[in-house]
């Protein structure tokens, strides 16, 4: 960089003297240009316009925005384990940093919220920050949510930190407070830390007052108060203040609520007690042979998606994580879709862990008695109105927003939701282990259910893809409008109410028949809506909803066409056609684990086996998924982690794996 050049009291004087000489030339010369400038009026410019205040403040706006985004470190990936309790969840980067966390339940204010890049800068979070760290791991303890995050600094100096969210048996029920447990270990050598402890509220609006005592932080968020109560000396986790790190500090973060016991020991004791619920649950859980590891964190991810306090099952834990780069596609996905719901409480089931089932028919059941007409998605707390707006003072994943709460797919008309629900309860109706099977009183429920799906299987709606620009009758739409008949007709024989079933596989065969006239090609393949042309992944899950047979020439067809036709770049599309914002641009993650099923069904298990693997590539260091691949750099995009891609994982391997009677 060149030095700047010194203005002295000597150089202004020598620079005086040697101008002037030349001061009557000079002034000579500047009437000679006024006289010029005067005589060529109508050429002169006229003086810019100036600015409205709306463009000025604009302008500002951007600038700051820039200047903000030039200073804040980047989050680059999703590389987040979550943890969570079925009240609570939180995500935590590579490093340890809690960056999302909503209270009082999962579709609340996000008190850590850096994820989405608040506008008030370094905040929205809790990380533990190791002096001249050069080094990070990170990963579950085996069969469990519970986290751990090692940072190592150059000198060798090392920490671990332990995070989860109380979840045990006690006083015969189970524990799930709204808490969050944090130890932070020295390992080796002197490591030297600071707690950042930033907490926001308003959707990342404020910075809330606070309160502190001997022993604790009380934090004014507009839904609660929010208590942290910690063993370290106060100073270093109010103020900020560096120290070394020389023994074991516990930090227990949750409602306003003293705690009667040193946070040490109700951290050990705590823990203890949460490993042996997962490690329990895990336990008891059918898996595959191969990829169990895989299948079991897919698993407990897909259980803390599930919201204790009313067993709502929501589709991710995040909001507004754009489906691809510079998107408008950013959606809330922390409330409950029954579609999404069904094939949770059906991949689970498949390995035994019914209880979810159990838990989401009382949900659902709830909501089916209240009308005739369903929506598209509820809230956890049984909300049937969910209308969306924009968080203004969040800039977004990476900065790309806007950031949504709430979600106006509420509003649309979604026929394929009346199967969905009959095909999450019905295993309820078979199950001989549960303690309440399903019996008269609950089909009579879900026959309202099958009477909705009849009226409405021929009829245009916005699918499962929520196109909000048009309405198509959808295959996938009619095809589970039948999904919801024949399995009331299965379940009145079951139950042995035989009028019921002969009436309900009438209308089962009659939508069939539609069905089978007026969506499949003329070249003998599936389309995603009656008449047309197009193709979309949905057509993959025919066969496995047992609509048609895998040896059909017409699924073979399907699976095929979609296969060559949504293909881009090894990952597949839900489908090609422009939508509403335009062509898609990333992968649907879940279609291509339907992929997968549909060629093992078909008999190509060596390529079903060749793409699995490729997927597994794609997850996280912890084994997670989010919504959306980008098939050109293999990134991660959309809301996470996203209960439908683990779903995907779940169900193809038990399609792929070898069985268990091969292995011993």
């Amino acid at each position: 960089m060149a030095k700047p050049v010194k203005s002295s009291s000597k150089a202004k004087q020598a620079a005086s003297k040697t101008a002037k000489p030349a001061k009557s030339k000079l002034a000579k010369s500047r009437r000679e240009q006024s006289r010029r400038a005067k005589s060529s009026l109508p050429l002169k410019a006229k003086p810019a316009k100036p600015l409205t205040r709306k463009q000025v403040a604009a302008e500002q706006d951007a600038q700051k925005k820039a200047a903000r985004m030039r200073s804040r470190p980047q989050q680059s990936n999703l590389d987040l384990g979550v943890i969570g309790n079925g009240t609570i969840n939180a995500l935590i980067d590579a490093r340890g940093r809690i960056n999302w966390h909503c209270v009082p339940a999962f579709d609340g204010d996000p008190v850590f919220c850096s994820l989405l890049s608040p506008k008030l800068g370094e905040a929205g979070f809790f990380d533990v920050g190791l002096e001249n760290e050069v080094n990070h791991e990170q990963w579950y303890v085996n069969n469990s949510a519970v986290l751990t995050t090692r940072l190592t600094a150059k000198d060798g100096a090392q920490l671990e930190i332990t995070d989860f969210a109380p979840r045990y048996k006690q006083h015969g029920r189970i524990f799930h407070p709204m808490q969050i447990l944090r130890r932070i270990r020295p390992l080796a050598g002197s490591p030297r830390i600071v707690l950042r402890l930033r907490p926001l509220t308003g959707y990342g609006a404020r910075v809330p007052e606070r309160t502190f005592g001997s022993n604790h932080l009380r934090f004014m968020l507009d839904p609660l108060v929010l208590r942290v109560t910690t063993d370290a000396q106060l100073p270093m986790l109010r103020d900020e203040l560096p120290f070394l790190l020389d023994a074991d500090l516990h930090i227990v973060m949750g409602t306003d609520e003293t705690l009667h016991e040193s946070p040490g020991r109700y951290f050990s004791e705590a823990l203890d007690a949460t490993l042996d619920y997962w490690r329990e649950w895990s336990r008891y859980l059918s898996i595959p042979a191969e990829w169990q590891d895989a299948v079991i964190r897919a698993a407990i991810t897909l259980k803390l998606c599930q919201y204790e306090g009313t067993g709502a099952i929501v589709a991710a834990m995040t909001t507004s994580i754009p489906e691809a780069p510079d998107t408008v596609r950013t959606w809330d996905y922390r409330y409950c879709w029954p579609r999404d719901a069904a094939l949770v409480v059906r991949a689970l089931n498949r390995l035994s862990a019914t209880k979810s089932m159990e838990e989401y028919t009382r949900y659902i059941f709830n909501l089916a008695v209240k009308d005739d007409r369903m929506a598209p998605l509820y809230g956890i707390h049984f909300q049937d109105e969910l209308p969306e707006r924009k968080e203004i003072h969040l800039e977004g994943y990476r900065g790309m927003g806007p950031v949504r709460v709430g979600n106006e797919a509420w509003k649309q008309q979604q026929n394929d939701i009346y199967g969905s629900v009959v095909l999450a309860a019905t295993q309820m109706f078979y199950d001989k282990r549960l303690v309440a099977a399903g019996d008269e009183t609950a089909f009579r429920r879900l026959e309202r259910c099958g009477e909705a799906a009849y009226r409405l299987f021929d009829q245009p709606d916005a699918g499962l893809w929520e196109l909000r620009g048009r309405k198509s009758v959808h295959t996938y739409s009619a095809v589970m409008c039948w999904v919801a008949c024949d399995r009331l007709a299965r379940i009145a024989g079951w139950l042995q109410l035989q009028d019921r079933a002969r009436f309900w596989h009438r209308r089962a065969d009659r939508i069939r028949a539609t069905v089978l006239k007026h969506a499949v090609h003329p070249d003998g393949y599936f389309v995603e809506s009656f008449g047309s042309e197009d193709l979309d992944a949905s057509l993959l899950l025919l066969e496995g909803l047992r609509f048609i047979a895998a040896d059909d020439s017409r699924f073979i067809k399907t699976v095929e066409a979609v296969g060559s036709k949504l293909m881009r770049g090894g990952f597949l599309l839900r489908y090609a056609h422009p939508d509403d914002f335009g062509a898609p641009q990333t992968s649907f993650t879940i279609c291509n684990f339907w992929y997968v099923e549909a060629l093992c069904a078909i008999g190509r298990k060596d390529d079903a086996r060749a793409l699995f693997k490729k997927l597994l590539s794609m997850r996280n260091p912890l084994g997670l998924m989010s919504e959306d691949l980008d098939p050109e750099t293999g990134e991660s995009w959309g809301n996470f982690p996203q209960a439908y891609s683990m779903v995907g994982l779940i169900n193809a391997a038990r399609s792929l794996s070898t069985k268990w009677s091969d292995v011993l």
